[in-house]
């Protein structure tokens, strides 16, 4: 389950910027990951309401991915019917169905979640030492898919693999969309056919507050927690800018006047470069105990914050040839610590912080700062920034990007010089 879950998403996530270049929607980049984070504020809480009360998690999972895999493969059709290289004639109805898919995949990671949850208790398992090693696999899917979609080529009909150049792959076409599609549906059959059945638990009425998660608002009443949402948002602005433009970013390398640049491996394979992201990620999950215990909760998210520093600016000054592709890699194996260090320590202290009654609520207002709020405005301002120094050329994205990414890096810098100075939290 976990592993189709992600797949779903790595299908398109890191590699969808280059299609959506060719398609003529390359000055929309920063909107169609915009609209992750938008959906993320309330579409999440709604179906956990659902699952909840009237329909069993495993079922709603599949009943989402249904609306959300029908949803990208419209969005396929519609890239398949314009031809490759061809730009969107009806781009708002392309749009539009992007947003339906993502809205309804959205939930689908608290859903899968509560899912594994369930039926692990159910089997007498134990969620804080046997979930983690099955949520691993959602990465290895995420890196499956991300790598299939680097390497398959599309063209005149014909189905074959490569990691030359060649602008019929996957990462530049509408294909992605369909691979992302097929795997939602086939999640849909899995989770009504194999799933095990999440009986509904009949639970006290709660108030409208309480219902929505309002209750938890009440914690901006404390300076300390005020300033560790605050900075979570700040935080959270960097969270899809890479995810965006990564890919455009080395991929505009191809059209380099320097033969060895432009027909270098990175180049010519982004998505299988920012793979290594991924799987640096899923190391530094298992490493997060071990620095909390020795370093301390504000230790270990100044290493995210200063981390982020890092992944900007070593895009900032390598390039695909050797050896600047060498600081593309430590900017890849970087992102590990700059991901999971706030995402899953900042959980972590607020469970720690917050009274039982509200620790539910208190980590979905964490999420909706960093995810909802903080990823929103982010990659708005950050497509503004790539936008205004950027611009298409021949299906690439060519400019002073070195700019663009020492303004990130800068950003970041500035966050977390401020966190350090001004968070100082209670010790336990």
């Amino acid at each position: 389950m976990n592993f189709l879950e992600f797949a779903v998403w790595g299908a398109y996530l890191t590699c969808m910027g280059n299609y959506l270049g060719v398609a003529g929607l390359g000055s929309q980049i920063s909107w169609f990951y915009a609209i992750q984070g938008i959906v993320s504020i309330f579409m999440p809480t709604i179906m956990g309401i659902v699952a909840d009360k009237y329909i069993q998690p495993q079922r709603l999972l599949g009943l989402c991915h249904l609306v959300a895999g029908a949803a990208m493969l419209c969005c396929w059709w519609m890239g398949a019917s314009a031809g490759f290289g061809n730009e969107l004639p009806d781009k708002g109805a392309f749009i539009a169905m992007y947003t339906v898919s993502v809205a309804f995949f959205m939930p689908t990671i608290a859903l899968s979640n509560t899912t594994a949850f369930t039926i692990l208790k159910s089997n007498g398992l134990d969620t804080v030492k046997d979930f983690p090693p099955i949520r691993v696999l959602g990465t290895v899917g995420f890196i499956v898919t991300m790598w299939f979609v680097n390497c398959a080529v599309w063209e005149d009909g014909s189905f074959s693999f490569t990691l030359t150049e060649n602008d019929h792959k996957f990462q530049y076409t509408y294909m992605q969309f369909f691979v992302s599609g097929f795997l939602s549906l086939v999640l849909l059959v899995y989770s009504f056919l194999a799933l095990p059945e999440c009986k509904l638990e009949k639970k006290p009425a709660s108030s409208l507050a309480e219902t929505f998660g309002l209750n938890a608002f009440k914690l901006f009443k404390s300076k300390q927690m005020a300033l560790f949402f605050i900075f979570s948002a700040l935080l959270g602005m960097s969270l899809q800018v890479t995810n965006g433009y990564a890919g455009p970013f080395i991929t505009s390398f191809k059209g380099s006047a320097d033969a060895a640049v432009a027909t270098s491996f990175a180049a010519n394979n982004a998505t299988l470069l920012t793979s290594i992201s991924q799987v640096s990620e899923a190391l530094c999950i298992l490493m997060i105990p071990f620095f909390l215990k020795r370093y301390g909760i504000k230790t270990v998210m100044l290493m995210s914050m200063f981390a982020w520093v890092f992944r900007f600016g070593l895009f900032g000054i390598g390039n695909p040839a050797m050896p600047g592709v060498l600081l593309f890699i430590l900017s890849c194996i970087v992102y590990g610590v700059a991901f999971d260090f706030f995402n899953v320590s900042g959980g972590i202290f607020v469970d720690q912080m917050c009274e039982p009654s509200v620790k539910a609520s208190a980590q979905g207002l964490f999420m909706l700062m960093t995810n909802g709020l903080g990823a929103t405005i982010g990659t708005l301002v950050a497509g503004e920034i790539v936008n205004h120094y950027c611009t298409w050329q021949d299906g690439f994205l060519v400019g002073d990007w070195q700019t663009c990414w020492f303004i990130f890096s800068g950003f970041a810098l500035v966050v977390g010089i401020a966190f350090a100075l001004a968070f100082h939290p209670e010790k336990k």
